[in-house]
């Protein structure tokens, strides 16, 4: 993809968001972190990211009300959600509470990039569409 948009990553593991925002940020994209759902609150109220990702389990909130409130401020948000083998079902049902795709932890950069473009790409159809 030849225009690289703005990612928002959010979750409370350090040394994950350390390294995968510095292999995005290697690879041409903007990225924003945070580890708590507050925080990305905040960040989201800018209307910053194109691309959330999102991990079901954090510090301050359960990842699914997260995702709820980022849909109630931001309902056309592109959100993947990163969730482990444990809580898969939390990632299904993500889906029905308006979730891009989701994730299982721990997950290759290559197969989250492709993820990441994969919804920015259907979600700009989408809009050409409707435009």
């Amino acid at each position: 993809m030849s225009d690289r948009f703005n990612i928002l990553l959010v979750d409370d593991e350090k040394d994950f968001l350390e390294i995968t925002t510095k292999r995005l940020m290697r690879r041409g994209y903007n990225v924003r972190n945070a580890t708590t759902c507050s925080e990305a609150l905040l960040i989201i109220e800018g209307d910053w990211p194109e691309v959330i990702v999102l991990d079901v389990m954090l510090p301050d909130r359960d990842g699914i009300e997260c995702l709820k409130e980022i849909k109630r401020k931001r309902p056309s948000s592109i959100v993947i959600l990163l969730t482990g083998h444990a809580s898969m079902q939390a990632g299904r049902q993500s889906m029905e509470y308006g979730a891009n795709d989701y994730c299982l932890k721990p997950i290759e950069l290559d197969e989250l990039i492709e993820k990441i473009e994969i919804a920015y790409r259907e979600k700009a159809k989408t809009r050409d569409i409707s435009d």
